[in-house]
């Protein structure tokens, strides 16, 4: 989509042409209306795809608790629905709509703000660079703030888990492992996000360029793109995903070994012990069938709402 504002005189010749591109933003797109946009995205898609989140994160547990072993996403599906109630499938969710909001605000006004510092803005011309450089310092930014919520959903949805509200979680983990526990794996989030991301954006907007090459607002071209570099991004970092669930999950394992873990390098050796090089993979396909419909729920719902910050600037 393109906005125009015109004025014009006698037989409709116009005489002021100012034109912006919808990818490019408004200058006078604030930073409080990129942020709503974002936090917007970032809450619809994590509270619509949350069971699948939690089937993942239960498929990569290693050495789960007795009754914590499946066989795959749809025996994982049916045995916790019948064991623990359909209502488990969400437990945790409010740790994710808490930071969901605010991380996903800062990640893509920290997009934005990148990306238009490196020319990524500029016309209709390609910029991969830009966007890959912008997708990861937005991970950075944003993870730095959701770490601590991630981990805390990640211990109500392990089974077994005692924890029946992020209150209680968050005080029980503090009182046992100190603050620490909060960011133990932030630097093995950063080394699967910051990829993650990088790809995912190149992807997307890679994607956009060619389904879409005009650049205007088309909710379909935003749900494939996004889709299509989600499951992409996924595919590579799930290796560093699972890493990351081991060392987030470590205080709820029976395993000493895990529970002693402290960095990436040692938990990907207990992965490799134990499991082999298919333990890296575990959750590969939970991973792909909720990232999936995550990025387009995300960047159709930033889009639409970018789409309706610009529109009210027209009117």
């Amino acid at each position: 989509m393109q906005a125009s504002l015109q004025q014009t005189m006698g037989d409709h010749v116009p005489v002021a042409v100012e034109e912006y591109d919808y990818e490019g933003l408004p200058p006078n797109f604030t930073l409080v209306e990129n942020m709503a946009a974002g936090a917007f995205a970032g809450i619809a898609e994590h509270t619509l795809m949350y069971p699948f989140d939690l089937l993942k994160t239960r498929l990569q547990v290693i050495n789960p608790s007795p009754g914590g072993l499946y066989t795959g996403v749809s025996n994982a599906l049916s045995t916790i629905s019948k064991a623990e109630g359909v209502g488990s499938l969400w437990r945790g969710i409010s740790s994710v709509v808490l930071g969901a909001g605010p991380a996903h605000a800062v990640y893509f006004a920290t997009y934005e703000a990148v990306k238009h510092a490196m020319g990524g803005n500029n016309g209709n011309e390609h910029h991969p660079l830009a966007a890959a450089t912008s997708g990861a310092c937005a991970t950075i930014a944003s993870d730095a703030l959701m770490n601590p919520f991630d981990v805390i959903k990640q211990r109500m949805q392990v089974h077994g888990s005692v924890y029946r509200s992020i209150a209680q979680c968050t005080r029980t983990v503090y009182k046992n492992e100190g603050l620490a526990a909060f960011y133990v794996s932030y630097p093995t989030t950063l080394c699967m996000t910051v990829p993650f991301t990088a790809l995912q954006f190149t992807a997307y907007e890679s994607l956009s360029k060619v389904i879409n090459p005009g650049k205007g607002y088309d909710p379909v071209t935003h749900c494939v793109s996004g889709a299509l570099a989600g499951a992409f991004a996924a595919g590579v970092t799930t290796p560093l995903d699972v890493i990351k669930t081991l060392l987030q999950t470590r205080g709820t394992a029976r395993d000493a070994e895990i529970r002693s873990a402290k960095g990436l390098v040692r938990a990907a050796s207990i992965i490799k012990r134990q499991h082999g090089y298919a333990g890296f993979f575990r959750g590969l396909r939970p991973r792909i069938i909720t990232t999936m419909p995550s990025t387009a729920i995300c960047w159709s719902s930033y889009e639409m709402a970018k789409a309706y910050f610009i529109r009210h600037q027209d009117d």
